[in-house]
């Protein structure tokens, strides 16, 4: 079955049979039918007729991010003593 682009005596464009189409409605090209129907702007803005390309969510890095907090040298000496010394924090907590 052959296809053409039709514009009807309303102005709006459709692709149709051949055989099917009406004395009202007038045969146009496929370059005027994509103008007409606005899928040449959506053709031109976005390249292949869809999302942009590798459009989606991504991972953003490889690995999570590690979790990093502001010490004082204080509070840091203090860290790497109770590391040093196998200090229990969840014992100490609940004294």
């Amino acid at each position: 079955m052959e296809y053409v682009f039709v514009r009807d005596s309303d102005g709006y464009v459709f692709k149709k049979a051949k055989s099917k189409v009406t004395a009202e409605e007038k045969i146009i090209s496929e370059k005027e039918y994509m103008k007409k129907s606005g899928l040449a702007f959506y053709e031109k803005k976005f390249g292949h007729g869809g999302a942009r390309e590798n459009a989606g969510r991504k991972q953003k890095f490889s690995q999570p991010l590690k979790f990093q907090m502001r010490v004082t040298q204080e509070e840091k000496d203090f860290i790497s003593y109770a590391r040093e010394h196998h200090i229990n924090y969840t014992a100490l907590m609940q004294n």
